[in-house]
Order: C-alpha cells, then sequence, then structure tokens
C-alpha cells in the first residue's frame, strides 16, 4: 500500500475503513496570528505578555520600566517617530534633536560590539511592503532607544527584554528567502532574553517570548540533531514560563507543540514518552480555558498521530479506534468554535468518519437507577452513554439510543439524562461514597449527579468532551456542533 504523506509533526491522520490515508494540516501555535482561514471573531492575544500580568499592572498603576507587549512598544515608539519625522519637516528623517535625545553619537561610539551587531542587523531589515518597512523603521527607532537605556544602566532587566522584543519582531519582517539573516535576529534576541532573565529569574515574559525564538530557529533546521538540541532548549523555557505562571494556556499549548516537534526527531524508542507527555500540556491548556480551540485543534492532531504509531506497532493492549474517536472529537470541538477556519474544517473532513456518529462520544459509566440517587453499590449499573450536542444520556441493554426504543418515554423516567443546558459544572469526584472506579460530578440546576467511569484515563476523556460540549452551548455554537454530528 503507498504509504501516505505524514502530517508536521505527528504522523497521519486518516481513515480506517481502507480508504486512502491523508493528513490534517499542522497544528497550530498560539504565537503566530493565522491570517489566512478567513474571518476573525476575535484576534489572538500579543504572544509577549498575559491578560494577567497585563490586568495586574493596570490595577497597579504600573509605568516606567516594566516590559511591554508588542502592541504597546510599537503603539508608543510610533508616537515618537511621527512627531520625529514632523520636526524633521516630513521628508522621513528623523530630526537631529530628536535623535540625540534618544543616543548621542558619543553614547553611540561607546556600543560593545555584541550591541553594534545587533543594531546593524535591524538597520538592514526592509520589510516586504510599504506596511513591512514603516513597521520596521519604528522597530529601528525603538531599538536604539533600549540600546541606550541598556548603556545607561546595564543591570536593567526590561530594557534587555524590550530589545530582545524588538530583534525579534524585526526577524518576522525579514524576506521568506532570508533565512540565515532570520535566524541570526533570532540568535540575537535569544541572547537578550539570557541576559534579561539573569537579571531578573522570575521574568515569565522573557522565559516565554525566549522560547519562542529558540522555536522558530529549530523550525528553520528540519529534523537535525541541531534542531533536536533548539527544540530541548525551548521546551526547558517553556517548563520555566509555566513555573511562573501556572495559568498561562498560551505557553502550556507552545510547550505541547514543541514536545511534538521533538518527537518527529528522536529515536522511536523515545517517542510514545515524549508523545504522552505533549498530550498532558494540550490537555491542562484546555482545562484552563476550554474555549482555547488552537490546543483543542493540536490535541487532536497529537492524538491522531500517536493513534497511528500505534496501528504500526500493533500493541495489542491499546485501542486503536478509541485513539482515532478521540482525535476526532477534538478536531470537531475545535471547528465548532471557530467554524470559519479553513484547516480545522479541511481536517474535519478527514476525521470525521471516526466519531461514532449521530454522537460525539460513546462509552461506558456506571450509574444509580435514576429515581435513587444513593442507592447501594449493588444497585448501581454500567451502562452505555451517548453525548451529543443536547446532552449525556443512557443507554438500555439493547445498546439503542432512548430516542429510537419503542415507548422510550415511559423509560425516560428510568434511564440517566442530563441536558447540557442543565449542567453547572463536571469535575471528577473522590466521594468515599461512590463504587470503586474515577468518580465524575455533573452539577445541574436539579442538584448532583454523580457517575462511575471505568478508569482515571476514561474520566479525562469524559471531562473533556462533557466540558467542551458546554463550551459550545455557552459560545452559542451548538448548531455547528449539530451539523457535524448529525450531518
Amino acid at each position: 500500500m503507498e504509504q501516505p504523506r505524514g502530517p508536521k509533526p505527528a504522523d497521519r491522520p486518516g481513515f480506517r475503513d481502507g480508504a486512502r490515508k491523508s493528513s490534517p494540516p499542522a497544528p497550530a501555535d498560539v504565537d503566530v496570528v493565522v491570517e489566512e482561514y478567513g474571518e476573525e471573531e476575535e484576534e489572538e492575544p500579543p504572544r509577549s505578555a498575559t491578560a494577567k500580568q497585563e490586568e495586574a499592572n493596570a490595577a497597579l498603576g504600573a509605568e516606567g520600566s516594566r516590559p511591554f507587549t508588542v502592541r504597546e512598544l510599537l503603539g508608543e515608539i510610533k508616537e515618537d517617530v511621527e512627531a520625529a519625522e514632523a520636526d524633521g519637516e516630513g521628508n522621513g528623517t528623523v530630526s537631529a534633536d530628536v535623535e540625540g535625545s534618544l543616543t548621542s553619537q558619543e553614547s553611540m561610539q561607546q556600543f560593545s560590539s555584541h550591541h553594534d551587531v545587533a543594531m546593524d542587523l535591524i538597520n538592514s531589515v526592509t520589510g516586504v511592503d510599504d506596511d513591512g518597512r514603516s513597521r520596521q523603521r519604528i522597530l529601528s527607532f525603538a531599538g536604539k532607544r533600549y540600546v541606550n537605556a541598556i548603556e545607561r544602566n546595564p543591570d536593567d532587566p526590561d530594557a534587555y527584554y524590550n530589545w530582545a522584543l524588538v530583534l525579534q519582531e524585526s526577524a518576522d519582517n525579514v524576506e521568506p528567502n532570508s533565512g540565515s539573516y532570520k535566524d541570526t535576529l533570532l540568535e540575537e534576541a535569544c541572547k537578550k532574553y539570557a541576559e534579561a532573565t539573569r537579571l531578573c529569574p522570575t521574568l515569565y515574559d522573557a522565559y516565554y517570548n525566549w522560547a519562542i525564538a529558540i522555536a522558530d530557529r529549530a523550525k528553520m533546521r528540519g529534523r537535525t540533531k541541531e534542531a533536536e538540541d533548539l527544540w530541548k532548549q525551548a521546551i526547558l523555557n517553556y517548563e520555566k514560563a509555566v513555573q511562573l505562571n501556572w495559568n498561562s494556556p498560551q505557553a502550556l499549548n507552545n510547550w505541547g507543540l514543541g514536545l511534538q516537534e521533538l518527537s518527529a526527531i528522536v529515536p522511536a524508542r523515545e517517542k510514545q514518552t515524549i508523545i504522552k507527555t505533549a498530550i498532558s500540556k494540550f490537555r491542562v491548556a484546555i482545562q484552563l480555558q476550554f474555549d482555547f480551540h488552537r490546543a483543542i485543534y493540536n490535541l487532536g492532531t497529537v492524538l491522531y498521530g500517536l493513534a497511528e504509531d500505534t496501528m504500526r506497532s500493533g500493541r495489542p493492549d491499546v485501542s486503536t479506534n478509541d485513539l482515532y474517536s478521540q482525535s476526532a472529537i477534538y478536531v470537531a470541538a475545535a471547528h465548532a468554535l471557530k467554524p470559519n477556519y479553513s484547516v480545522y474544517r479541511s481536517a474535519l473532513r478527514l476525521v470525521r468518519s471516526m466519531l461514532p456518529l449521530p454522537y460525539l462520544k460513546v462509552g461506558y459509566l456506571t450509574a444509580p437507577p435514576e429515581s435513587h440517587a444513593i442507592a447501594p453499590h449493588s444497585d448501581w449499573e454500567r451502562s452505555q452513554f451517548v453525548l451529543n450536542h443536547e446532552g449525556l444520556q443512557q443507554v438500555d441493554g439493547s445498546d439503542q439510543p432512548l430516542s429510537q426504543l419503542p415507548g422510550h418515554m415511559d423509560r425516560v423516567r428510568k434511564l440517566t439524562r442530563i441536558a447540557v443546558a442543565d449542567i453547572i459544572s463536571v469535575a471528577a469526584s473522590a466521594d468515599l461514597t461512590l463504587p470503586p472506579g474515577a468518580g465524575l460530578c455533573i452539577d445541574t440546576i436539579h442538584g448532583a449527579r454523580f457517575l462511575v467511569a471505568d478508569s482515571w484515563e476514561a474520566l479525562d476523556s469524559w471531562l473533556d468532551a462533557l466540558c467542551l460540549v458546554y463550551t459550545i452551548f455557552a459560545r452559542g455554537k451548538s448548531d455547528v456542533l449539530a451539523g457535524i454530528i448529525t450531518g
């Protein structure tokens, strides 16, 4: 059989029915605002600071030398540039007075060779269009400001951090075919981030953006030993960023992406462990922000890759069907949250048949009698449950959903049914009164409902699916999910 071309970084989604295998597109990086997907309902947050830190700074009235986001940096510097150009009589040049106020010629001559190299680099970036050139002029202007700040105070971590941001953003403006030049800019940015974190070891944003810069350098090197070393460095920096700010789904998502990329380079014996770690990072990112569609989609792609690897290895202890089905759930959820994204739409076409249609998820849970929630353990029954856009419902021994059973209206009172609109929260439960297994508590407007999954791994799958369905409902996208699973 012809071997399909693999996705990046995980290998090949496809169909289990013997059709030709295809692969979903590459995972979605949170640190890159993707513009080719179509209409955007909202803009991704800037990669240089978390909302939590921005809110804290606003609440404290923080000013002065605090780290800027890229958007703030460019906005402030743009005003200075426009004022400077006005003083230069509109000829696009910076007046001598303003230039001198930022950095005197004498001060420039005192720059170390390290600073000279970096300034020469960003001054050589021309951009690919008028907007790019304008943006780069602002970045060049900003670079002089932060170099001058470092000259005045070599122990200012924020100046190094902002200088690194300028270099990193300049690398984004480099012509696509100038790989080595872009890599040099990123390398200089990494040196500045390293110095910023040496001076301030708790600077979360520096570790986060440093990791992004290293990852960008690794991507230029393909699947080489040098790329492997760079991915390992990026992963360590993402880990440090998460240690400093555990409530950062973006850092966790990027950490997972780094692990996913690394898994494609390391020897096969190491791959499974790295992939499972990547899955855990994506899952935690989603649990922090259940509408984080990029992490949701990335989890779907990595699960698909794991299913493909498992199928090729012929491991009898793992169900590839379950892995394929789980992968399809996350891809479907990402598409439901962002139906205009062509990447998600294309991936869904490839994996939709792996869902237990017309449901999103089918599996087994142990439930008490519907009329007696605190019944003895002996009265609890393990049975099949189905989940769709409307809610979770129990299936009787005939393995048919309630709506397809004769006289099903009489059975509704006996079998568990939880409407998604009634859900308040979903969580694991360690209640000691529950039967053996992994406890699940679904709090509803009618009271708490308890169920038990076969294992903690199975419970994670149910928790994610229920929370995703509820999030899609809360975002007003249930009709999109209904269209996916009912066709």
